[in-house]
């Protein structure tokens, strides 16, 4: 039985949705983030050292991180879903957007909500005017184009292709999901419409409603 160490508002998510996908029975351990920090609580490091999530057992097996979770799911459970054929063109763009959303969008997206913080965030009075103009300027010169245009890149991408690899779903769209989602929630993805398209999609599907039901309250749905 797979069990998945489901964090409320996480990359978790995504992994409650490919088991759906896949129809692999499994059992969902909730844990809830700290209120005054949104970190995860230390319990998860008795299932993984880092403590992070998502991380799923599977009879004795322990895998962390979203990628790998995909590729072990789909190798083990998949019979050809949610994946391509090996040394096609589509399996080559499949393992780029695999790769993308964690090693490419993510990290930009992170220091975005990291230099916000800083802006918004307590500190003594003298240091808000200087920590407000570092945000500004690193904002400004480096997070805010590479967000510009990774998202641009994504939404030229969608405009021509209802998935990110081939002509279904595979598990580069569950990877390019929580991203994807975080950017529109939060407004940041407004002026690319075909990424709000495409989150409507993936939010429209049986097995994505199946997750929610399952996984609990999730703020980027």
């Amino acid at each position: 039985m797979v069990i998945v160490h489901h964090l409320e508002n996480s990359r978790s998510q995504r992994i409650l949705w490919a088991l759906e996908e896949l129809n692999v029975p499994y059992e969902v351990k909730r844990y809830e983030r700290n209120k005054k920090t949104s970190l995860a609580p230390e319990s998860l490091k008795k299932v993984h050292p880092l403590g992070k999530s998502p991380v799923i057992t599977d009879n004795g097996v322990t895998v962390a991180e979203s990628g790998a979770i995909i590729e072990y799911l789909v190798g083990k459970y998949g019979d050809g879903e949610l994946t391509l054929s090996s040394g096609t063109a589509e399996h080559r763009e499949y393992i780029y957007w695999l790769h993308f959303a964690e090693g490419s969008l993510m990290p930009q997206l992170l220091l975005k909500l990291v230099f916000d913080k800083v802006k918004s965030g307590p500190m003594p009075i003298f240091a808000k005017p200087i920590a407000k103009m570092i945000s500004k300027k690193v904002m400004a010169s480096y997070v805010g184009p590479n967000i510009r245009d990774n998202l641009t890149f994504i939404d030229n991408h969608l405009a021509n292709n209802a998935w990110f690899a081939g002509n279904k779903l595979t598990g580069a769209d569950l990877q390019m999901s929580f991203p994807l989602e975080a950017s529109v929630a939060s407004g940041v993805a407004d002026k690319y419409p075909n990424i709000k398209a495409y989150v409507q999609r993936i939010h429209a599907r049986p097995a994505y409603q199946k997750a929610l039901e399952t996984g609990g309250p999730y703020d980027y749905a």
